[in-house]
């Protein structure tokens, strides 16, 4: 995706989706999230091909959603554990899986579930201020003011 053609190059959501990149690269922050962390976890979980997954650990470590580890107390490897950046992208797929819950209810899926009262979670995205739900905001995308930098 090139950036720069969406909305001038100062689309956050273009900018997003470009960083995180294809739903491997999803599947595996999720993965990251549930604990996972060795090549070989994401490799069973997922049954991705081993280049594939390799270039995309390798991508998200770049675009710093996952930092690499050397793991010295086990078997040799790399470990990747999620960077700040990547903890807070986990919303965004909780949210996405509420979303297909709710709107494709045509074949069960797995749900969250909070570990320490195990009640179903339902995310949903609030604006941090207001505490309203975004999807009931009237939204407009606003310029960046690019004197100030």
């Amino acid at each position: 995706m090139d950036c720069e053609k969406i909305s001038g190059g100062k689309c956050a959501i273009a900018h997003g989706v470009a960083r995180v990149g294809d739903a491997w690269s999803m599947m595996i922050l999720r993965d990251a999230g549930l604990g996972f962390s060795r090549f070989d976890e994401f490799h069973k979980s997922l049954g991705i091909a081993p280049n594939i997954l390799t270039s995309r650990l390798a991508m998200l470590v770049n675009q710093g959603l996952l930092e690499g580890r050397a793991v010295l107390d086990r078997l040799p490897g790399d470990e990747f554990v999620l960077t700040e950046a990547g903890r807070d992208y986990l919303p965004i797929l909780h949210a996405l899986g509420a979303w297909t819950q709710r709107h494709f209810a045509d074949r069960r899926f797995s749900r969250l579930v909070d570990t320490q009262s195990d009640a179903h979670v339902e995310p949903v995205v609030v604006d941090r201020a207001t505490g309203r739900p975004t999807r009931d905001m009237a939204l407009r995308l606003e310029e960046p003011d690019l004197s100030k930098r």
